[in-house]
């Protein structure tokens, strides 16, 4: 069958960015490795903010440079080259860095944001493939990257280029990210909202408690247990020794199990599940859906120090929109 051209268009310019791809880790196998360090050692010396700029696609991939680098840490902030010339470069402070972008590095509009840089002495990292250019010269880092063929058949429209942009932009942002021990919790302070969110809310947080939580004395009749199941609608109960301990669960799946046997005649050890799934308050909610997910149930207790302190269950992670 003969392919549709669409077709070997849209694999030729995977492949063509493939190779972009395949490229940067030997880049740094050069000078790259060194100014790349010295990129981070920089940021992360600043009291004041990254300051990331450039104009056209360029500029495009700045702002979502930017957004990572204050998403995970950093605090960033993207201003239009062009906006810049024009009063926009009192938004950047002695205290910040320049991250200027630009793949020939020859681009108009960055003028008045280098000279403004070297003026006031402010740090200048620049992104391009050509270090002797104006923005590679005039910098005091360049992340110099690998010239590669754009996917573009006329080699003009931005493709390969803006990839290896956007990836070294990334680079910096999760190099830094771990630099600092940047957790979850911390992650989720700057994504409070979404599915992100929900999965970095944690289990102490949604999780069911005191009086709504499911649980019987080992001793107590199946009758009894019942019951607590019925009036909870969990589908489960917890089972604690003397001091509160936990010492097993018996779910729906028990009581279907053991249908054959005279359930109001035996005690809740007999048929109780030893052992069960269990997580820490402090979990996050993403790791609760993976456990059930793996588990193939619908409820996880919640413990610390052995003892149930709540219940979280399929609903609620899902009624908070943890996938």
């Amino acid at each position: 069958m003969t392919q549709r051209p669409e077709i070997t268009s849209a694999l030729n310019t995977i492949q063509i960015l493939n190779n972009g791809l395949s490229a940067m880790p030997s880049a740094f196998d050069g000078p790259l490795a060194e100014q790349f360090s010295k990129a981070i050692d920089t940021i992360r010396a600043i009291k004041g903010r990254v300051i990331v700029t450039g104009v056209g696609k360029s500029g495009h991939i700045g702002s979502k440079i930017a957004a990572t680098l204050a998403s995970t840490g950093t605090p960033a902030y993207f201003v239009h080259a062009a906006e810049a010339n024009h009063g926009d470069l009192g938004m950047i402070a002695r205290d910040d860095a320049v991250l200027a972008i630009s793949w020939s590095g020859e681009t108009a509009e960055l003028r008045g944001t280098l000279a403004y840089a070297k003026r006031f002495s402010i740090p200048l990292i620049a992104i391009t493939w050509n270090e002797n250019s104006a923005l590679g010269k005039e910098s005091d880092i360049c992340l110099t990257l690998p010239k590669l063929e754009e996917a573009c058949p006329n080699g003009l429209a931005p493709t390969t280029s803006t990839l290896l942009q956007l990836v070294m932009g990334d680079a910096l942002a999760i190099a830094l990210l771990e630099s600092r021990g940047f957790s979850a919790t911390d992650f989720r302070t700057f994504h409070p909202g979404g599915s992100l969110g929900a999965s970095l809310t944690h289990v102490s947080e949604i999780m069911h408690s005191e009086e709504n939580l499911p649980l019987v004395s080992i001793g107590a009749t199946m009758e009894e247990a019942v019951n607590v199941i019925s009036e909870k609608r969990f589908g489960c109960v917890a089972v604690v020794n003397g001091t509160g301990e936990l010492v097993g669960i018996i779910t729906d799946g028990d009581l279907r199990r053991n249908l054959t046997k005279a359930l109001d005649s035996l005690h809740v050890e007999e048929i109780m599940t030893k052992s069960p799934a269990t997580i820490h308050p402090d979990a996050l909610a993403s790791t609760a859906m993976a456990e059930l997910n793996k588990r193939s149930i619908t409820s996880l207790l919640v413990c610390e120090n052995n003892k149930p302190t709540g219940l979280v269950h399929l609903h609620d992670l899902l009624r908070i929109g943890v996938a």
